[in-house]
């Protein structure tokens, strides 16, 4: 496999394309277990029958681990919305679209959703009442057992030049509710593209979805929580004051 061509450098890892594929491999001292899951959890994905990148094999290369899946070539969501500002409003309603339709499936084999948090909740660098405020607040919260990506934004979404959508990255997939999967999408947008642009969406998804503005609310303090645990210092300043906002 050639990895002269690096599309993208991520914590732990670093993704290659060669050719028609692409090839994610981790850092040497990745778990194995969480590759193997991962790869799996993607192919579960496949047999529902979601628009998403094969896995085409697991490998090691000089020691390291891994994840061969087909590259697919066109542009995303963020380049599309760049590129096209009089189409910028299409663009998000067809990524909320997009992630209703995820959210629309179920498959039991995937890792429960509020079981991750929780463990994450675990290791926040918060204080004990918040932790179990948080613990309350997701206990409280009704048991779904929908599709939820786990990391659904703009720059995942790849349109091929026919206007097929297809979804990347499944490392983070999990089933649980759907309010905490846009959850994790208002405040990745907070974060990289202000308040306003997340308040915009909240609104846009909340329209389509049916669900309540607080229903996602409610579950920002336990993802910021549970997103503070791997990400870097300005990132975990960011989530920490969110995980203290507990009505």
């Amino acid at each position: 496999m050639n990895l002269d061509r690096v599309i993208a450098v991520r914590t732990n890892k670093t993704v290659y394309r060669d050719g028609d594929k692409c090839i994610k491999v981790f850092d040497s001292d990745y778990s194995k277990a969480d590759v193997l899951n991962e790869a799996l959890n993607q192919a579960r994905v496949e047999e529902i029958g979601l628009h998403v990148p094969r896995v085409l094999e697991v490998a090691t290369i000089d020691g390291k681990w891994a994840i061969v899946s087909e590259y697919i070539k066109g542009k995303t969501l963020t380049q599309l919305m760049q590129e096209n500002p009089d189409r910028v409003d299409e663009y998000k309603n067809l990524f909320v679209d997009l992630q209703l339709m995820v959210q629309s499936k179920t498959c039991a084999q995937l890792a429960r959703l509020d079981i991750k948090l929780g463990g994450k909740i675990m290791q926040a660098d918060v204080d004990l009442v918040t932790r179990y405020d948080l613990y309350a607040r997701m206990e409280a919260m009704a048991r779904h057992a929908n599709i939820c990506h786990g990391d659904f934004r703009p720059s995942n979404i790849v349109l091929t030049a026919d206007g097929t959508p297809f979804i990347l990255d499944w490392s983070h997939v999990t089933q649980g509710h759907p309010a905490a999967d846009a959850a994790h999408t208002y405040l990745y947008l907070s974060l990289k593209t202000g308040e306003e642009a997340a308040e915009e969406y909240l609104a846009r998804y909340c329209e389509k979805s049916g669900l309540g503005k607080q229903s996602v609310r409610r579950w920002i303090p336990v993802v910021a929580a549970a997103q503070s645990v791997k990400c870097n210092a300005q990132e975990r300043e960011f989530l920490l004051r969110w995980a203290s906002v507990v009505d």
